[in-house]
């Protein structure tokens, strides 16, 4: 009885997708008699949040634009934005002007993947509320390439088997990794293992099952990509380990406006009291740990005549990220230092550039930050950066040039704190080596480099 229960359940589920593949085919069919046009479909529920996964985006559809002049783009947003406003917004925030029009279809189950509703089980419930997302986008409009550049690996086998669509992915941050194992492997309280668990044997014991068999499956699905783009030596490093396709994965640097960046003078920093921080204001982007280490920073300083200010620029995507703001001006409170913090939320792009002409140091905290646009813009705008000892910074951008030092790392409130006093006390002669340093290290990680290397990838998904 059993058996013939689950037998006629497949053979229903068959059924539904065999439908669905058909009635997908004849509209592919059809569109294409009507339209002759390269039609390219990127897959960003988010585009409208102002971060640097946006940039990418807005970058590869100018790129494509550039160089396919019968290619039209559309973005499959969740974003409740009028498509003129979003356009506006990638102009003011990132400095990109579109060539062409594109068409935002949009999604009314985003709601689905947002990680607020699952409580427990986060990683897996997102990934098949994914899967939702990517049907209704499938259903809503059929590309004839889709490239998938927010981290949304599941719905990979949805355009290519129900879709017929070559598959690309640029990949920011995998969605599960290795240290993530590791963390839970070792009970290490981290932004993805709550403090509860890692102290529980039991808990961490079923938490690394969970994570090894999510594990499988993200790899399983991952693999489906024809073409895989990595934002960072670290990501390569983790997604080769999980999707093991070398042959098809290419390392492709963000787009940073660096030429823009370039513009400032280096001697403008001199005499500047201000640090600046930019970073979405998101959990992983850590900080509290800006702020504490700021905090013993002072400490160390006494009675300053001209005592620094800490500016915490970024943007927010919803009413949590708002919320997070608040937490940290509660903290900045009870350090007492309120006067001395300054939160700058959805700049405009020259609002961004007026900032780091005030400033003469740059922060960033995130442990095992994936690449890391905004410490390029800062060290390209001649800003001595400071960041985290590990990812993307560690191993592609604060690095020795020429054999001589581009920025600092760090990786907690002592080292921070540390590192900002020996830059405040630095001299000027020493601190213009390091900026003349870092502005020409970054130089690799240009907008033009970035459209250079996207689209010779891009055409593997052209063939």
């Amino acid at each position: 009885m059993i058996l013939n229960m689950l037998l006629i359940g497949f053979l229903f589920v068959c059924l539904v997708l065999f439908s669905i593949k058909l009635y997908i085919a004849l509209r592919k069919l059809i569109s294409k008699k009507k339209n002759k046009e390269l039609n390219v479909g990127f897959f960003h529920p988010y585009c409208n949040a102002g971060g640097g996964g946006e940039r990418v985006l807005w970058s590869a559809v100018r790129a494509i634009q550039k160089q396919y002049k019968d290619a039209h783009c559309v973005i499959y947003s969740g974003d409740p934005v009028p498509a003129i406003d979003i356009i506006k917004n990638v102009e003011v925030r990132f400095n990109i002007k579109l060539l062409r029009n594109v068409d935002i279809i949009y999604l009314k189950s985003r709601f689905l993947v947002e990680a607020k509703y699952y409580p427990i089980f986060t990683l897996l419930m997102q990934s098949l509320g994914s899967v939702v997302l990517g049907l209704e986008a499938l259903l809503k409009y059929v590309p004839d390439i889709y490239i998938d550049t927010m981290g949304y690996a599941w719905t990979f086998p949805i355009f290519k088997f129900l879709g017929s669509c070559p598959v690309g992915a640029y990949v920011h941050f995998p969605t599960i990794s290795t240290d993530m194992l590791k963390n839970v492997q070792n009970r290490m309280t981290a932004v993805n293992n709550r403090k509860y668990i890692s102290n529980n044997k039991i808990l961490s014991l079923c938490k690394l099952i969970y994570y090894q068999i999510f594990a499988s499956w993200y790899g399983l699905v991952g693999r489906q990509a024809n073409l895989i783009m990595v934002n960072s030596s670290w990501t390569r490093n983790h997604i080769l380990e999980l999707w093991k396709k070398p042959q098809f994965t290419f390392t492709v640097y963000p787009p940073c406006d660096v030429p823009e960046f370039n513009r400032i003078p280096l001697e403008i920093h001199d005499g500047k009291t201000r640090i600046v921080s930019i970073a979405q204001f998101r959990p992983e982007k850590n900080h509290e740990l800006q702020i504490r280490a700021f905090y013993k920073f002072l400490e160390s300083l006494d009675n300053h005549t001209n005592p620094p200010i800490l500016v915490l620029i970024g943007s927010c995507r919803h009413e949590e990220d708002y919320q997070r703001i608040e937490v940290l001006r509660i903290l900045c409170c009870e350090l007492k230092i309120s006067e001395k913090v300054e939160f700058k939320v959805n700049l405009s792009f020259q609002e961004v550039i007026q900032e780091m002409k005030n400033s003469t140091i740059a922060l960033h905290t995130m442990k095992d930050e994936h690449f890391g646009i905004g410490i390029v813009e800062c060290m390209s705008a001649g800003l001595v950066m400071i960041a985290h000892n590990s990812g993307g910074p560690k191993m592609d951008i604060v690095v020795d040039y020429n054999g001589k030092k581009t920025g600092f790392l760090a990786d907690d409130i002592d080292s921070f704190a540390d590192a900002m006093e020996d830059v405040w006390k630095m001299g000027k002669k020493d601190l213009h080596k390091i900026r003349t340093n870092a502005r020409a290290s970054v130089s690799r990680f240009s907008a033009d480099k970035f459209e250079d290397v996207f689209l010779s990838a891009f055409r593997l998904l052209t063939i």
